[in-house]
Order: C-alpha cells, then sequence, then structure tokens
C-alpha cells in the first residue's frame, strides 16, 4: 500500500482521476492551473524527480563565478569551483539550514553563513567554524559539504540537475530530443549574451510550457500585430507549413518551414555566411541538413519546463532587416498562481559583434520583459490563470478543449516516413504537442513519489 496516494489531498487526486480519463479524450481540467494542493504535489513529483534546466556554462566563465538558480521554488548555487569543475550546490547551511549565498550572482571562493558563521569552499567543503575547538572539540567536520543533487550533466554547454539518483541519465532523459538539438547547439560553442532576463507573471508555470511546445494557432489572433509591424517575414496564411514533432517524454519541437532555398534563395534562417558554413562541416546528418536548410522557425520544450525560441525577426522593418534570435527559456513556478519566466540570448562564439549586438537588441525589443510581443501572451495567461482559481471552477471542474488534430478534427496527419525521433505532424495547427506534454505531467504525477521515471 502507498502512503503517499492515500494522503493526496482531495483536490489534487479529483483532479488526477478527471485528467486521467480526459487527456486522452483531447480534454483538460481547467483546475490544473491554479491549485495550491496540486503545486506542492508538482514540486515532489515533476521537480524532484525530472532533470531541470540549470543555466549555460558560459554564464561562469571564471574560477569562483556563480549565479543563483532553482529547481522548482528551491534555490541552489550554480558555481565554477576553485578547480573549473561546475557545481550546483542546494542553497542551505548544513547547521541551522539557512540560505548561505546572499547575492543573485558574484565571484566567491567561499560562503560564509550569517547564523553562526560556518563557512564553505565553493567546493562544497565545510572549513570553517567559529571557536571551533571550543564548541566542537576534535569534532571531524571533514565530512560535512553542502548538499548537492543526485545529478548533474551537461550538453552542448547547457547545465541539468536531477535531484532523483534513480532517474534516468540526462542523455537517456533527452533521448530524441538531442536530434533536433544538434541542429543548433551541436554546431559549435554558444554563448549567453548578456544576464539572463527575469520577470515575474501572475499565470501558472505550465501555461507558458504548453504555449511553446507549439501554438501557431495563437500567432494569427494574438500576435497579429507582428505582421502589421513587418516583425516576421513569414507569410500570415503560411504560418501552419511545417511540422510538430512529439519527441517522446514529453519533449516536443515545431518547425516552421519555408520555401524551398533553391528557389528562393535564404536558407538556414537567413544567417551569415560565416554561420551557415557550419552546417555544411559534417555535423548534421542528411535529414537534419535539409530540414535545418529549409526552417525558417524552431519553437519547442524539453519537459517540464525548459524551451526554446529561435527564428528571425526585427523590431524595425524599415530600417534593420530580419535577423535570426535564438532565446533560452525557463517558466520557472513560483506558487500555483505566479511564475518568473527567465530569457537567455544565445548566440554562436565568433561571431561578430555586430551580429552579437543586433541579435540581442531585436530580442530584447521584441520577446522580452519590455518586447512589443512578450505582453500578448501574458493577458490570456492571467485570465486563465484567474479562471482556474476560481469559485465556478471549483465546482464544476469544466474541461478545456485540446482537441484540435485529433481524428476528425482539423486536416492535421502524422507525417509518413518522418526522418527524424519522434511522430511528425502536418501541418502545424494541431494540439498534439500538447497532449504529449499533458500526458507526461499526468505519468509524473500518478507515479509514487520514490519510483517517477522517464517511461
Amino acid at each position: 500500500m502507498n502512503p503517499e496516494v492515500i494522503t493526496l489531498p482531495e483536490s489534487v487526486r479529483r483532479i488526477l482521476d478527471q485528467a486521467q480519463e480526459s487527456i486522452p479524450q483531447g480534454l483538460l481540467p481547467i483546475s490544473v492551473f491554479n491549485d495550491p494542493d496540486l503545486h506542492k504535489v508538482e514540486m515532489e513529483r515533476i521537480f524532484g524527480h525530472n532533470w531541470v534546466f540549470i543555466g549555460h556554462e558560459s554564464e561562469i566563465p571564471h574560477r569562483g563565478d556563480y549565479v543563483l538558480r532553482y529547481i522548482g521554488e528551491d534555490a541552489f548555487i550554480f558555481i565554477r569551483d576553485e578547480k573549473g569543475q561546475i557545481r550546483v550546490m542546494w542553497d542551505s547551511c548544513r547547521h541551522r539550514g539557512s540560505q548561505i549565498c546572499r547575492a543573485e550572482s558574484g565571484n566567491a571562493s567561499h560562503f560564509r553563513c550569517p547564523y553562526h558563521g560556518w563557512t564553505y569552499k565553493n567546493t562544497g567543503e565545510l572549513v570553517g567554524m567559529p571557536a571551533y575547538k571550543e564548541a566542537y572539540g576534535g569534532w571531524d567536520r571533514s565530512q560535512i559539504r553542502l548538499h548537492e543533487p543526485a545529478q548533474v550533466d551537461s550538453l552542448y554547454g547547457l547545465v541539468f540537475a536531477c535531484l532523483d539518483p534513480l532517474t534516468p541519465p540526462l542523455d537517456e532523459f533527452l533521448g530524441g530530443a538531442k536530434w533536433y538539438m544538434d541542429f543548433y547547439h551541436g554546431l559549435g560553442e554558444m554563448e549567453v549574451v548578456g544576464e539572463p532576463h527575469r520577470w515575474s507573471v501572475d499565470a501558472n508555470w505550465k501555461l507558458g510550457c504548453e504555449n511553446f511546445a507549439g501554438d501557431e494557432h495563437h500567432t494569427l489572433f494574438l500576435h497579429r500585430s507582428m505582421w502589421e509591424v513587418g516583425a516576421i517575414q513569414v507569410p500570415r496564411d503560411r504560418m501552419s507549413d511545417g511540422y510538430h514533432v512529439q519527441i517522446g517524454n514529453g519533449h516536443t519541437i515545431d518547425m516552421g518551414m519555408g520555401p524551398d532555398p533553391d528557389e528562393s534563395g535564404i536558407e538556414y534562417m537567413d544567417y551569415p555566411k560565416e554561420i551557415t558554413e557550419k552546417f555544411k562541416t559534417g555535423h548534421l546528418s542528411k535529414d537534419q541538413l535539409a530540414l535545418a536548410r529549409q526552417s525558417v522557425i524552431h519553437v519547442g520544450i524539453v519537459a517540464p519546463n525548459f524551451a526554446q525560441l529561435h527564428l528571425p525577426l526585427t523590431s524595425d522593418a524599415e530600417n534593420i532587416p530580419p535577423i535570426p534570435v535564438k532565446t533560452l527559456r525557463v517558466f520557472q513556478p513560483k506558487g500555483p498562481n505566479e511564475m518568473e519566466v527567465w530569457s537567455w540570448c544565445v548566440v554562436w562564439k565568433g561571431v561578430s559583434e555586430e551580429f552579437k549586438e543586433l541579435s540581442h537588441r531585436v530580442l530584447m525589443s521584441t520577446f522580452s520583459p519590455s518586447g512589443i510581443f512578450e505582453q500578448d501572451d501574458v493577458v490570456p495567461w492571467l485570465s486563465i490563470t484567474k479562471a482556474a482559481g476560481s469559485g465556478f471552477a471549483r465546482l464544476k471542474q469544466p474541461l478545456l478543449n485540446y482537441q484540435m488534430g485529433m481524428e476528425g478534427v482539423g486536416v492535421s496527419k502524422p507525417v509518413p516516413d518522418w526522418a527524424g525521433p519522434g511522430t511528425a505532424y502536418s501541418p502545424r495547427f494541431e494540439e498534439g504537442n500538447q497532449r504529449s506534454f499533458w500526458s507526461k505531467w499526468l505519468r509524473d504525477m500518478l507515479v509514487e513519489p520514490s519510483k517517477v521515471s522517464t517511461p
């Protein structure tokens, strides 16, 4: 008998039972977006057992460099230690549990607890205690060090951590998602430009995730100003062109495809030559190369809450031609009805300073806290979260519709003989990617806490 299942709050059990029945039908209980008890279970079963994105190695280039990051709602120190090793350490003193890192970023050889002065090297070892001889005598403090996640690993400079030692390694967890990450991250070393932007939104974290899983349909209405100001070069009536791919384990990719490059003369998102040459160095297979060459939009998620957006944009159509921008995203939970959006701008090392600056500027003016299009999404996310926490939602448990692309709903169909991992659908107006994300979420929420694993 599993006591965890028995002691689940009644509201959580009711939501999960309803979700288990409705998700296969393309329906979702609205309460998943704002239930305090459900949120607590998510922190344990989702963030306690999955690999979570921590940051990029280029953010901490020197020994002692650190930034504060989060797994679920828990703070961790992401640091390059004195030996140059990347570490992730829980921001809590081993004595009484006080936070030891008092800044969001910096450079430090040691961290000292403000409560009793216990001092740790940036490798995590306890090396100092006031009145050590008088207070602790001959106690062997060498066995004490800061807690660390059970697993830390990286791919292409992207660092992930996992709290559960039983979760499969990162390579297995990502699975086929690596094939799509190769398109850009695998071509050469990338770096973060500036610090990640962070902003708070009074909305549930999963709304950002399902949006980035692949939702072109909302662009036609919510983001229609993108065409009105000429920010995007993909014709509005061609937004459905391309593929949605359900990779597995909740990971998705969404590729918008442009015209034949041999006819249009535009390939690889119209990157400058020094970058497009990277695609032709043998790192990509023939199938990967063909998709990368014609794609004009890449968006997708690595479950549970890591996302990317990559497309050519301009913030001033009359004076600035579209330039490819790439952002990495984390939708950081801060409670059942609040999240922080984290956004990194990344470019390949070795690109010109002009390209780096322009790409960063365009991203900041379009999809950032002050971006002209970023704020579009906030409006519905706020209202969905509010509706999900309403008395009517708790009383009636209404279902939301995610059926686009299911049999008899729409025109999207599976792509036969798809070259990459996962199952691809075309055209892109379908909600299978969202259903894939929610199916993974449900699996994790239903499995016993000590046994959450990759299916």
